[in-house]
């Protein structure tokens, strides 16, 4: 499998409470990202009350530029189509 193909699948998932503290994180590691993540996507909707032993869950991807970053979802792109994601080791911002 080429490397591109395997970066398009999920590597893992996180509960919300992991990604909004991964995110969290990724922002106050890298100056900027913060606001970029405001200027090139929006908030992500709030989610329904989750089942019980069934919390809601993100996909979690590979970040093609650091083998060992992760890609969070940090909000939904300006035109809506797919998730916008931020990678916890080098800042960047990717859509998946």
């Amino acid at each position: 499998m080429s490397s591109n193909v395997g970066q398009s699948y999920p590597y893992t998932s996180e509960t919300e409470d992991e990604r909004a503290v991964a995110v969290a994180a990724a922002v106050a590691a890298f100056d900027g990202l913060g606001d970029r993540i405001a200027k090139e996507s929006t908030a992500l909707e709030s989610l329904p009350q989750a089942e019980p032993g069934r919390p809601h869950r993100w996909w979690v991807f590979v970040c093609p530029r650091q083998i060992d970053g992760r890609l969070h979802v940090a909000g939904y792109p300006l035109e809506k189509h797919g998730l916008y994601t931020v990678c916890d080791r080098c800042g960047e911002s990717f859509l998946r």
